[in-house]
């Protein structure tokens, strides 16, 4: 059945007043997930109206209750992990497994900050004055823009509203406008938890929706996880107004194989960074350097393992990859891999499109791995995001690091070592957010940091205590009582 979709403004649910726009099934195209108008220009004003309005009151609310309607809202989400999770899968292509994991990684996230109250809230310095305390308490900024990519549709949704709301902030969310679905239901969670009318208002619209969001005066900062061209726009237009932008935008990871590694772990991690999500991932495994040692050992097994990956229906539990988000996509992705072909890159495994049957009615590309002569190549430097691996040769580890570290891009890498000196050889050389040893460059933690280095993000890191850097403002105060006995 095709779902109805509806904005949240001021509490109240309705349909949008622009355009309708449709949720397709990216393994079966014809099949329309959900349905219903976008946002209209009058819709995104109303909703920062909204959010406006009930800010005071919501900054107001002591943060243990606030933190209640996150515990609740989690408890909803674990309850309909199974129920969402098929529908995650139909609507952005994940397979189901990955679909109900990420659901329940949702409400791990809204159960982190839930928690949030019963955490140091300020610190206490002394003073140079007799009679005097100085204190450093935070605040909330206000209205919070939060738009969000369609990889993780309710998991990274989940790590910018659930401390936006703890720490006081109330929300102006557009989520990317192929998953609505699944934005619907974390919406419904929280306001069914209690979330009062306001706090959070969904905007479901296209790319000028989120462009009016962004660039609204009523808008006091803006959460963003998507592609760098964008990233880099919405960072220059809020800095030109004085906002403040967290973005987290684009990776070119590297896993790193070393001749001493375990070549059975690294096979099996390799494997899930680069095609679990079907690559969709801003922290996948996109390129590939391994020491001449273990070269020709390690990729041909590579290929083997990629010839045998089950490619179909992310909602057939048999499914080990399911397509990309897009017809679009799929497009950029194959023209990717054409052009470094032609810039003389072996394809070891996949590399051509599927010719029939359901895989060529779909948006799937094959998994696809190629060997760089030159990492000159376009491959190595640009992200497709998808199933495709670039890979290149390294005579040893310190020439490995350096290719590491040759891109303008610096999220996550994984290094595969079983010695210890290399590890730590890893952590001082690889300029990334995330370092990964003996596992995938994939994976993020609610109660640490995440975010890139280099061009791979601006402004304060996300998750864990980093939250807070961007979510509030400290206020510095001197407090001081008048003379003793006075």
């Amino acid at each position: 059945m095709t779902a109805r979709l509806e904005q949240l403004v001021a509490g109240r649910w309705s349909p949008g007043r622009a355009d309708a726009l449709r949720s397709l099934n990216p393994a079966r195209p014809a099949s329309v997930v959900a349905e219903g108008g976008g946002a209209a220009p009058a819709d995104v004003d109303a909703a920062v109206e909204a959010a406006a309005a009930a800010a005071r009151g919501w900054a107001r609310t002591p943060m243990h209750q606030r933190g209640a309607v996150l515990l609740a809202a989690a408890d909803l989400v674990d309850r309909n992990a199974e129920a969402w999770g098929l529908e995650l899968a139909a609507e952005e292509g994940k397979t189901r497994a990955e679909g109900v994991g990420e659901v329940r990684r949702a409400a791990q996230i809204l159960r982190y900050y839930g928690n949030e109250g019963d955490r140091q809230a300020g610190e206490i310095f002394a003073s140079p004055r007799a009679g005097e305390q100085i204190l450093v308490t935070r605040k909330p900024i206000g209205v919070i823009a939060v738009i969000t990519p369609f990889n993780f549709p309710i998991a990274i949704p989940a790590w910018k509203i659930a401390p936006a709301l703890v720490y006081g902030n109330t929300v102006v969310w557009k989520p990317a406008s192929t998953v609505p679905l699944l934005a619907m239901r974390l919406a419904q969670a929280l306001t069914a938890a209690g979330l009062p009318p306001g706090v959070l208002n969904l905007v479901i619209g296209d790319a000028e929706c989120g462009t009016a969001i962004v660039g609204h005066d009523g808008i006091g900062a803006v959460t963003f996880t998507g592609s760098t061209g964008v990233g880099r726009r919405i960072g220059a237009g809020a800095a030109a107004r004085g906002v403040p932008v967290q973005a987290e935008m684009g990776g070119k990871n590297a896993a790193l194989v070393l001749d001493d590694a375990d070549l059975d772990l690294a096979l099996e991690q390799v494997m899930l960074g680069a095609f679990r999500s079907t690559g969709q991932k801003c922290t996948a495994t996109s390129r590939l350097i391994v020491t001449d040692g273990i070269a020709e050992r390690f990729l041909s097994a590579l290929a083997d393992r990629v010839h045998t990956l089950a490619v179909g229906d992310p909602t057939d539990d048999a499914t080990e990859m399911g397509p990309v988000i897009s017809g679009t996509a799929r497009q950029a992705i194959s023209a990717g891999i054409a052009a470094a072909v032609a810039q003389g890159a072996t394809v070891l495994a996949g590399g051509r499109p599927y010719a029939e049957g359901p895989l060529a009615e779909g948006y799937f590309v094959a998994p696809t791995v190629v060997e760089l002569a030159s990492t000159a190549a376009d491959i190595w430097r640009y992200e497709l995001f998808g199933p495709v691996l670039a890979v290149t040769r390294a005579a040893d580890a310190e020439q490995a690091f350096g290719l590491a570290n040759d891109s303008e891009f610096g999220l996550s890498a994984a290094v595969f070592t079983q010695d210890l000196t290399r590890a730590l050889e890893a952590v001082e050389h690889l300029d990334v957010g995330v370092l990964h040893v003996n596992s995938e460059s994939a994976g993020a933690d609610p109660h640490v940091p995440f975010g890139g280095a280099k061009k791979s993000g601006l402004g304060p890191k996300e998750q864990g205590a980093a939250a807070r850097e961007f979510f509030t403002h400290t206020t510095t105060v001197y407090l001081r009582g008048g003379r003793p006995g006075a």
